[in-house]
């Protein structure tokens, strides 16, 4: 018998190839954040960052890995094609309906976002896995309560993507610590209302060990930096959540934008009638809302909590509260994280979706009792184009704007010259993200760091708009000021310095110029020789330890996963409503 393909996988591989049709074209995708280069080497500044937050660890590590196995434009498609393959159908998965096109509305209104829009032109890819495992997250959790097999190996497996970054770890960690968790019950009293067997104190204690493990990298990592843990005050105000149009931040965050950079906002979000697109979807919702916690009792008010927890995060930067968090992320280690707190809407994003899916079917049903029966099901494809409809300008990349480019021959010529007689690298202009005339001029993060095998010294200050803010790594803010005066770049002691063509006032005195390309040049300085990267792992031997044990427990959870010979990856399909097509 001829097997077909179920609808929401044909739905979210409809969604991936519109929205990341441009990747079909050769070269790399570079921007803002978004930085993969043809084989990025492994050194321990991935690992455990000297002066510098972990704010890519163990994301940048993991690459390097797969690099061995993956050219990196290769890796670039797998990635952004799982982040967006996966949300979609991982919301297809989640909410509790039988009915596919309440499954389609439920995919598009995840995958089809201005959150999801606004952080890939932002090149944040890695935290959009934490987007993506979100759904998957909770369909685990779940799971796992209800004592279903193989729940906990998920539950690990989804959790794992999202702790790449620090963000997208503690997002998992939080998700999984509200969701899980059951309170005691009295002898006698019949389980949670889930089927089948709760699961006991050690399963909870072994999920939140699990999850708490796969975030060792970062920790470990920012307890032996020599940055400090306090960040720049000022990035409160930078990076807070920004309006979109004339309704104001909260009806930005309310239909999931906001984002802080005004240049990754698709225009559609800037329109008149984008407002009334996001009263639509919370319409609708508030009405599917009640339909998800009639279907899931306690666990949609445990989702209905890290969701509204999520948006206070989000909003807060833009209140009053903007003022105690400014306090926070000088005193309090690791709170720079609350910065950009638009980062915190997943779980809000997800339960948007969820009751818009829900309030769109709850309304169909009407609909066709009312009137004719097709009368629903053109409710129901309607509610599946909104998303499209009102921000058409994420499908073909954003218009364009995620279009591919070769990386210029001087980034191996460079590489090549820098590997021949390794040492530290200074990149000018000291400036950590800058505009390519290569690169069609969109801002990128410097590849250099990603590119050679070298230490690079960078500067990790951000300027946004007029005001720049301060880095942590103290020599980096060592070079800014001694370039600001006006002192040559060789008494910072680097071995070479790479100048991007055309910059002027170049502090290249006291060095030899060893290649000249269209768009770089790359300077020795004779008085520093060649030194070999240090191979002591004493230092950094706990976080190299981390590292191996967010792997551990990855292959661990994959290994038993894989023996209990489950009939499904994706367990159980979550027809809870006992509604069909």
């Amino acid at each position: 018998m001829r097997r077909t393909l179920p609808a929401p996988h044909l739905v979210a591989a409809g969604i991936t190839a519109v929205v990341l049709a441009p990747l079909a074209l050769p070269g790399y995708v570079l921007r803002y954040d978004m930085v993969f280069v043809p084989r990025q080497p492994l050194s321990w500044e991935m690992i455990a960052p000297a002066d510098a937050l972990p704010r890519a660890v163990p994301l940048d590590a993991l690459v390097s890995l797969a690099n061995l196995a993956v050219p990196g434009w290769l890796l670039q498609r797998i990635c952004l094609v799982a982040l967006v393959y996966l949300a979609a159908l991982g919301a297809a998965r989640l909410v509790p309906s039988g009915r596919a096109l309440t499954r389609a509305v439920a995919s598009f209104g995840y995958a089809w976002t201005p959150f999801l829009a606004e952080r890939l032109l932002l090149g944040q890819w890695a935290l959009l896995f934490a987007y993506a495992a979100m759904p998957w997250l909770v369909l685990a959790v779940r799971d796992l309560r209800a004592g279903r097999p193989g729940a906990l190996p998920r539950l690990v497996l989804a959790a794992a993507p999202a702790a790449v970054t620090p963000t997208g770890g503690l997002i998992a960690l939080v998700t999984v610590a509200v969701l899980l968790p059951l309170h005691p019950r009295a002898p006698g009293k019949p389980p949670e209302e889930l089927p089948g067997k709760p699961p006991r104190s050690p399963a909870t204690a072994v999920a939140l060990a699990a999850v708490a493990a796969l975030n060792a990298p970062w920790i470990v990592a920012a307890l032996t930096s020599a940055a400090g843990g306090s960040s720049d005050p000022e990035g409160v105000a930078q990076f807070a959540a920004r309006a979109e149009n004339w309704a104001g931040t909260w009806t930005a965050l309310a239909g999931t934008g906001g984002v802080w950079n005004a240049q990754t906002v698709p225009g559609s979000r800037t329109s008149v009638l984008a407002p009334l697109v996001t009263v639509v979807l919370l319409a609708g919702a508030t009405i599917g809302l009640r339909v998800l916690w009639q279907r899931w009792r306690g666990d949609a008010v445990r989702l209905f909590v890290l969701a509204g927890g999520g948006f206070v995060l989000a909003v807060a930067g833009a209140t009053p509260a903007a003022g105690l968090l400014r306090w926070l992320v000088v005193h309090v280690p690791g709170a720079g994280l609350l910065r950009d707190g638009q980062k915190f809407l997943i779980p809000y994003a997800l339960v948007l979706a969820l009751g818009f899916a829900l309030g769109a079917e709850w309304l169909a049903k009407r609909m066709s009792r009312r009137f004719e029966p097709g009368a629903g099901r053109v409710l129901l494809v309607s509610a599946v184009l909104l998303p499209v409809v009102a921000m058409p300008d994420l499908a073909f990349g954003g218009l364009g704007a995620l279009r591919p480019v070769p990386y210029p021959v001087d980034f191996d010529e460079v590489a090549a010259r820098v590997d021949a007689a390794p040492g530290e690298v200074l990149s000018l202009p000291f400036e950590g993200y800058q505009r390519a005339s290569w690169n069609r001029n969109v801002v990128i993060r410097d590849p250099a760091p990603r590119y050679l095998d070298a230490p690079v010294l960078m500067n990790d200050a951000l300027r946004v708009g007029t005001v720049t803010v301060d880095g942590e790594s103290p020599r980096a803010a060592l070079a800014q000021r001694l370039l600001a005066a006006g002192r040559p770049a060789a008494e910072l002691g680097v071995r070479w310095v790479l100048v991007r063509t055309g910059t002027s006032g170049s502090p290249v005195a006291g060095l030899r110029l060893v290649y000249s390309g269209q768009y770089l040049q790359l300077w020795e300085n004779p008085a520093v020789p060649p030194a070999p990267r240090a191979s002591s792992t004493e230092r950094r031997a706990p976080a190299l330890a981390a590292h191996l044990l967010y792997l551990a427990v990855v292959i661990f959870a994959a290994f038993a996963l894989l023996r209990m010979r489950s009939r499904s990856w994706y367990g159980p399909p979550n027809h809870e409503s006992g509604e069909e097509e």
